[in-house]
């Protein structure tokens, strides 16, 4: 870029004002001596770091709502075992589990061998279409015995 007076005829220096020649160094400013082909950078860049800014934040709002999701299954998973587990009918069990679970869940009870499993799953409320789950297991526990539940030391123990 040559100076805006141009009697000099040397080319800008970098700097705002060359500062050689008869002009007095009266450079065209970097804006204007660009301006029609720089125009509208800076909104295009604004525009794609936006939307970068906002596809990360839908990820993390999308990772933050599953992983609550999946503790809240774990926990009714976890809850419908213990019910079952002290012997509950299965509507019970079913019920004790979705108090715990979010609005929506599936819950499914099996048991053999001697443990019962509650399994819980849901689908996650966001921007994604998620599905979280958990089961859990637990021992069927025993009733006691016609004479109450044995001694677990202390008095009476042998």
């Amino acid at each position: 870029m040559r100076c805006e007076r141009r009697p000099c005829g040397r080319r800008r220096c970098g700097r705002r004002r060359c500062g050689r020649g008869p002009c007095g160094g009266a450079a065209v400013a970097a804006g204007a001596r660009n301006g029609r082909r720089e125009a509208g950078y800076v909104t295009a860049e604004l525009a794609v770091g936006f939307t970068a800014l906002t596809a990360v934040a839908g990820a993390l709002l999308a990772t933050a709502l599953a992983v609550a999701a999946d503790i809240r299954c774990v926990d009714a998973a976890r809850e419908g075992a213990r019910a079952a587990a002290r012997g509950d009918p299965v509507p019970v069990v079913v019920a004790a589990a979705r108090r715990a679970a979010p609005a929506g869940a599936r819950v499914a009870v099996s048991s053999g061998g001697g443990l019962v499993r509650v399994s819980v799953s849901s689908a996650v409320a966001g921007p994604l279409p998620l599905r979280v789950g958990a089961e859990a297991a637990a021992g069927v526990e025993q009733p006691p015995g016609p004479g109450g539940p044995p001694p677990r030391g202390g008095e009476g123990a042998p």
